[in-house]
């Protein structure tokens, strides 16, 4: 059992020395003691704030909701999902990944591209 885990062990060693990444585990997402290097988080935080602009995206075309207020409101919600989780459950120091500004800017503006993008869309099929 134990040389088991010595060899799973030097194989993860050696796909990380050879540029591959070991497989990422789901459990690191939720975990404020895993490390994190600033690719990895991110990622993380960038893929969150997709999953948010699609969501909302969807979500307002759906209502109808009109108005440049939704677009501000986006931009509050989504900013504050991605702080929470840095910030609240992560609990990583700022600082280590260029502040608050590198962090919270981390996949904005694609966001905001394909909020507007569903938002349009579903607004455009299902209403007119």
């Amino acid at each position: 059992m134990k040389e088991k885990k010595s060899v799973k062990f030097n194989l993860q060693q050696q796909q990380h020395q050879n540029g591959h990444l070991s497989p990422f585990k789901f459990a690191k997402l939720l975990d404020p003691e895993a490390s994190w290097d600033k690719d990895q988080l991110g990622d993380v935080l960038h893929w969150i704030r997709q999953v948010v602009a699609l969501v909302c995206g969807l979500l307002w075309g759906a209502i109808p909701l009109t108005g440049g207020i939704w677009i501000v409101v986006f931009l509050v919600l989504s900013s504050g999902i991605i702080y929470g989780y840095y910030a609240m459950i992560l609990k990583i120091d700022e600082e280590d990944f260029g502040g608050h500004g590198a962090l919270l800017q981390e996949g904005l503006f694609v966001s905001v591209m394909l909020f507007l993008l569903a938002w349009i869309l579903v607004y455009s099929l299902a209403h007119f």
